[in-house]
């Protein structure tokens, strides 16, 4: 009786920030981190790997709940860009830039290895290395057919060099043996970008992999947006370059209090067996509406590349606020479109939320949601990193984000996970019963769950981790009578492991389902 008097107290007092609809997590706030990449593991989505600027790793084992950090080594030197991927057998790998010794910089692209859900990296292995040349803006992917790892990065033939022979050009490079090894580089661009690092240098190269093994790749340079595939695995790349659309205001352009600002390209494609499977996604941001109105785009392909659509605004607010910094995924096992940016539509100053979009008919239509806790206002005297990140695996949703707050940084995500959405708040009025947050949430030991039933009914309560796997039944199908009605769960006596979860009650074949959060 006392425990449930001390529920029933709870369900008045708890806070209500521990019940956000996308509760945040802090991922680090250590060594300055920007740039954050993340990454779940196919195999086991309760394992997530993350990266930062400069040289940060971070891993979960419990669905991204709670993290833990190391510094990146590696004898070729740790220089930024982080980039975390998953190759078909559950490793890590982790791509960044070098600088092995001053005053060499930028001399390579590093790939290293965790088979440990990233706890630990080996020296790993680099691509890229030619004499004096700067490499930089890497990104890579794997092919789920046979692991082909392929990669793609800008190199500069001096950076920031203004000398009208020195020129930026697209590269590429794969690895047969799960990074082991690299191929040698393929220049992939037609037309070259100058060295400054700005609207005519050729950058933002992020290559995707087709339902065939076709490889895609988009960039951003003095062409505007440029697209360009390999159908043998990279070995041979056409000699023209498909010019998408233009990039009103270019790709590099300013958005008040962020030290630097980019729009750089994000390429995907789906390979999911749904209906839109083989068709290619272009993310985004530009400032063709204006420098006061940075908006997020996206066009598509259903041809392999050949006739693209119409740029299309992901973003869903009225015109004259600043959208940037996007990054876009597909769920594989889904089809579900996801991006992620910041978003300044609640407030006329340079307050920041962070929003997402998803798009479950491909591309068509995108709903916009909110999923940042609390707004930062940033401060342009601090570098604040050039991409946010977002990863995806079925149903599985961990966004990837810099926070600046007071000049201090720091990398957050958030707990977006959709398979147990439930009803929307509009239907769930029409529901005959209800279904309260359980009390306190997030729950280390005893936890309440309350409901109210209008008459007598049939219930079943039940427990389901992030999969849709039921790790535990309270009630199953027992008459309860109308009323308020409070059952106790221990996650503890059930074996539950720290992570996310939730509950559901179900009668007449009717469920409401809430989030749960297990300390």
């Amino acid at each position: 009786m006392r425990i449930k008097l001390l529920c029933i107290l709870l369900l008045v007092i708890i806070s209500s920030g521990l019940n956000a609809q996308y509760p945040n997590i802090l991922v680090t706030v250590d060594n300055e981190p920007n740039e954050p990449s993340i990454c779940i593991n196919p195999k086991d989505p309760n394992q997530m790997v993350a990266g930062s600027n400069t040289d940060n790793y971070h891993y979960s084992s419990n669905g991204g709940l709670t993290w833990n950090s190391g510094v990146l080594t590696s004898s070729f030197g740790v220089w930024g860009d982080p980039v975390v991927i998953a190759d078909t057998a559950g490793n890590f790998l982790f791509f960044h830039l070098s600088v092995p010794s001053w005053p060499q910089w930028l001399d390579r692209i590093v790939c290293q290895k965790s088979v440990d859900g990233g706890q630990t990296w080996n020296n790993g292995s680099f691509m890229g290395l030619n004499g004096a040349k700067n490499q930089d803006k890497e990104w890579a992917v794997v092919d789920p057919i046979n692991n082909a790892i392929y990669a793609c990065w800008t190199q500069f033939d001096t950076y920031n060099s203004s000398a009208p022979q020195d020129s930026s050009n697209i590269l590429f490079s794969s690895s047969p043996d799960g990074g082991m090894t690299w191929s040698n580089t393929k220049r992939i661009n037609q037309r070259a970008g100058d060295c400054l690092d700005m609207d005519n240098t050729v950058e933002g190269a992020v290559p995707a992999v087709g339902p065939n093994g076709e490889i895609y790749v988009s960039w951003a340079g003095p062409l505007g947006l440029v697209f360009t595939k390999s159908t043998d695995g990279g070995n041979s790349w056409p000699m023209d370059n498909l010019t998408i659309t233009d990039i009103p205001g270019g790709w590099d352009f300013g958005v008040p209090g962020i030290y630097r600002a980019n729009g750089l390209p994000v390429t995907l494609c789906d390979l999911s067996n749904g209906p839109h499977r083989g068709t290619i996604y272009i993310n985004w941001s530009d400032q063709r509406n204006g420098e006061n109105d940075t908006d997020i785009w996206m066009v598509k392909s259903t041809d392999g590349g050949s006739t693209w659509s119409s740029p299309k605004r992901v973003n869903d607010d009225p015109a004259g606020h600043q959208q940037f910094f996007t990054w876009m995924t597909i769920d594989q096992k889904t089809g579900y479109i996801y991006a992620v940016f910041y978003d300044r539509r609640n407030y006329q100053d340079n307050l920041t939320d962070v929003y997402m979009a998803v798009s479950k008919d491909g591309g068509e239509n995108f709903i916009n949601f909110k999923v940042s806790e609390t707004p930062f206002n940033p401060n342009s005297g601090v570098f604040f990193g050039d991409y946010t990140n977002i990863a995806a695996y079925n149903n599985v949703v961990r966004p990837i984000w810099t926070r600046l707050d007071n000049a201090a940084l720091s990398v957050m995500t958030a707990l977006v996970d959709s398979i147990f959405t439930g009803i929307s708040p509009e239907k769930e009025q029409l529901v005959p019963f209800s279904l309260e947050q359980n009390y306190p949430n997030p729950a280390s030991g005893i936890t309440c769950f309350s409901f109210k039933l209008p008459a007598p009914a049939y219930i079943s309560l039940q427990v389901y981790d992030i999969y849709g796997h039921e790790v535990a039944t309270i009630v199953k199908d027992v008459l309860m009578s109308f009323g308020k009605h409070i059952e106790e769960f221990n996650p503890r006596e059930y074996g539950l492991s720290p992570g996310v979860y939730y509950f559901s009650l179900t009668s007449n074949e009717v469920a409401l389902k809430r989030k749960m959060v297990v300390n």
